[in-house]
C-alpha cells in the first residue's frame, strides 16, 4: 500500500478506515471490551505519537500492547521498569568483542513498539533516557548517535494506586506523551467473557492486517488531511482556555487549575482529530472529532490545585466544562 497504489488521498483514507475496522476485529479476538482504549492507541500510532496507559494491575495492558504489535506485524519488546534499571539497560552499551574492538550492543529500545511497564518505578535518569528516545527517535551512547527503527512507538504503563517507591513523571516529561489513556474495570458481562476465554484451552489465531510500509504511509496521510480553519481554531482555543490567568481562561480553570496545557497540546488535538475523522471514513475533521480525543490529550497536561483536590474536582470535569 505504498502511496503510489492510491490514485488520491480520498482513496487512501477509505483504505485507512477499512484497515482500522479489520484491526479492531482482529484485536477483539483477544481483547474483550476496551474498544475505546484500542481505538485511542491506534489513533496515537497512526498520528506517530506515544501513549501512557494508566490502570490498576490485571487489566490486560501488556496483552493489549502485544496483540496490537502482532496484528500490525511490528517488532515488540517489553521492558519492566524497576528501581535498579540503568539507562544502558534500555538503550544498549558498548562491549568489547573477540577482536578487542568496541561494538554497540543494542538494547530493547531498538524495536517498533516498546512497552515501558510501570515507567514510574524507575529513577529519573532512566526515565530521561527513554524520553530522549521518544523525542529524538535516536539514542546517544559514548557520544555516538544511533537511530531507532521506524515506526517507533512507546506505550508506557503506570499504576495509579501503589505510589510507594515510585518516581512520578514530571509534567515536562508527561508532555511527551500524545495521549494519557485511563483503563477501567470491565463490565460484569465482559468479565464473564474474559474468564471463560482465559480459563479454557482456546487460542485465538491472529492475522497481520497492515505492515510497516503501510503504517508509515498512513502516518504521512494523517498529516496531509485538510482541516477547516474554524476547527483548527477551536482546537487551539481549547488548549488556550486551560491556562489560568489568561484572557480565554474560564472561571472553572481559574478556580481549580494551577498550570495549563502548552502548544504541544494544540498540535496533538489537531493530529488526533484528523486521525479520528479518517478512522470514521471522513475526509476532514470537525469539532466533534476534536472533542472525541480532547480528554486523552489534555488530562495529563493540566495541573489541579489544592482546592480542586479538596473538592474532588477531576481533570475530566474541567475539560468537559471547556466544550
Amino acid at each position: 500500500m505504498a502511496k503510489s497504489s492510491f490514485t488520491s488521498d480520498v482513496e487512501a483514507i477509505d483504505a485507512l478506515a477499512n484497515s482500522y475496522r479489520e484491526l479492531a476485529k482482529e484485536i477483539g479476538k483477544v481483547i474483550i471490551g476496551q474498544d475505546e482504549v484500542v481505538k485511542t492507541v491506534i489513533i496515537s500510532l497512526f498520528s506517530n505519537g506515544h501513549s501512557l496507559l494508566v490502570g490498576v494491575p490485571g487489566l490486560a495492558k501488556t496483552l493489549l500492547v502485544s496483540t496490537i504489535a502482532d496484528v500490525l506485524d511490528l517488532d515488540f519488546k517489553r521492558i519492566q521498569f524497576t528501581p535498579d534499571l540503568m539507562p544502558s539497560d534500555i538503550t544498549g552499551s558498548e562491549i568489547l568483542d573477540e577482536t578487542r574492538h568496541f561494538k554497540f550492543n543494542r538494547g530493547p529500545l531498538f524495536s517498533n513498539i516498546v512497552l515501558a511497564d510501570e515507567i514510574n518505578r524507575t529513577p529519573p535518569k532512566t526515565q530521561a533516557a527513554l524520553l530522549e528516545a521518544m523525542q529524538e527517535r535516536s539514542v546517544t551512547v559514548s557520544g555516538e548517535r544511533h537511530l531507532l527503527p521506524s515506526p517507533f512507538f512507546v506505550l508506557a504503563t503506570q499504576n495509579p494506586i501503589e505510589q510507594e517507591g515510585t518516581y512520578p513523571l514530571p509534567e515536562a516529561q508527561l508532555d511527551r506523551f500524545m495521549f494519557n489513556i485511563p483503563l477501567d474495570y470491565p463490565s460484569y458481562q465482559e468479565e464473564i467473557d474474559v474468564v471463560k476465554t482465559t480459563t479454557s484451552d482456546h487460542k485465538a489465531s491472529l492475522s497481520h492486517v497492515v505492515n510497516v510500509t503501510q503504517i508509515m504511509d498512513f502516518q504521512s496521510l494523517v498529516r496531509r488531511i485538510p482541516i477547516a480553519d474554524n476547527v483548527l481554531e477551536y482546537a487551539v482555543k481549547l488548549a488556550t482556555k486551560t491556562r489560568p490567568g489568561t484572557e480565554m481562561a474560564t472561571k472553572m480553570v481559574n478556580d481549580y487549575i494551577t498550570w495549563g496545557a502548552g502548544p504541544r497540546a494544540s498540535q496533538y488535538l489537531v493530529l488526533g482529530a484528523k486521525c479520528n475523522a479518517a478512522l470514521r471514513g471522513k475526509y476532514s475533521p470537525d469539532i466533534e472529532d476534536v472533542q472525541a480525543i480532547a480528554k486523552y490529550v489534555l488530562r495529563h497536561r493540566i495541573v489541579r490545585n489544592y482546592k480542586a483536590e479538596a473538592e474532588g474536582i477531576k481533570e475530566e470535569q474541567v475539560i468537559e466544562s471547556l466544550f
